[in-house]
């Protein structure tokens, strides 16, 4: 961060970051003024914040016990091949939520994420589509998935 002798935050900084605080909600990978700024990034401690992309996703399971159980098992013991496919893509974090057999992710990721790359990358790993076929045999789509949709892409109507 740019310190004065002082110790306060540059004028100009603060400018910088209210721009990208006013340009957040646009996409920032196609903004020419935050590509031209993106090298100055690394200056600061609050950069992951700017560049983190959030994507939430909904997918149900079989509605039987024992299945939900032995799923939410595997997931307690996740491949490390899968692991390291999930950060290789650009995911900083990934969490999934459980209510009955309804499954909620969140997915955090960085500017070098998109959803095209990661299913290019997951098409083309065998472990991948080894779990991907494991994990269906206790997952179904949610209602209004397209034939062959997994997890759905859900649509943000809030924030705060």
């Amino acid at each position: 961060m740019f310190l004065d002798g002082g110790g306060s935050v540059l004028a100009a900084e603060r400018w910088f970051y209210c721009i990208l605080f006013l340009l957040i909600e646009c996409d920032l990978n196609k903004c020419l003024f935050f590509l031209w700024c993106r090298s100055f990034l690394h200056l600061s401690p609050f950069t992951h914040l700017l560049l983190m992309q959030k994507y939430c996703f909904a997918l149900d399971l079989k509605d039987d016990p024992a299945l939900i159980a032995d799923y939410e098992k595997w997931h307690r013991q996740v491949w490390p091949e899968i692991i390291s496919s999930i950060r290789e893509a650009g995911i900083t974090n990934l969490e999934i939520y459980r209510f009955g057999n309804r499954l909620f992710m969140i997915l955090e990721a960085d500017d070098t994420f998109s959803l095209e790359r990661k299913a290019a990358m997951d098409a083309a790993n065998p472990k991948v589509q080894e779990w991907e076929t494991l994990m269906w045999k206790y997952q179904q789509a949610v209602p209004g998935a397209k034939p062959g949709q997994k997890w759905v892409l859900m649509e943000k109507i809030f924030q705060l």
